[in-house]
């Protein structure tokens, strides 16, 4: 009956435990044109990389990126430290700035579209 109760009250605490530790989610969306580049991901990420380490302290390889998409709607995911003392909404501005300035500098071509970029920043 004790070991049950243990058990019982381990559970309750892991519980409560996990369902206070929920990460900070901030998500957006946006409608850009861009033309199909087969690098579109690789300098997306780079511009990224290289806005948010000039406007704030965080560095390069604490930063956690994932691009990712089909035809017609792209998710970017940006991950950084929770003990950073960066708002989630400064990140989300640099990151559609970058979007802008990537789908800017894309030269007009006849395979231009509209896609849907939804952005999702977190906190780990």
């Amino acid at each position: 009956m004790m070991k049950q109760a243990m058990i019982s009250g381990i559970v309750f605490y892991s519980i409560l435990l996990v369902g206070c530790n929920t990460t900070e989610v901030l998500e957006s969306e946006q409608e850009v044109v861009v033309s199909q580049r087969k690098n579109l991901f690789s300098e997306l990420q780079n511009e990224i990389v290289l806005s948010i380490t000039e406007q704030t302290e965080l560095e390069s390889d604490s930063l956690a990126i994932m691009i990712d998409g089909g035809a017609d709607e792209f998710t970017v995911s940006v991950g950084f430290p929770k003990d950073a003392k960066i708002d989630n909404t400064l990140i989300q501005q640099i990151v559609e700035d970058s979007i802008k300035n990537v789908s800017e500098a894309e030269t007009v071509t006849d395979s231009e579209e509209k896609i849907n970029m939804k952005i999702k920043i977190e906190k780990y």
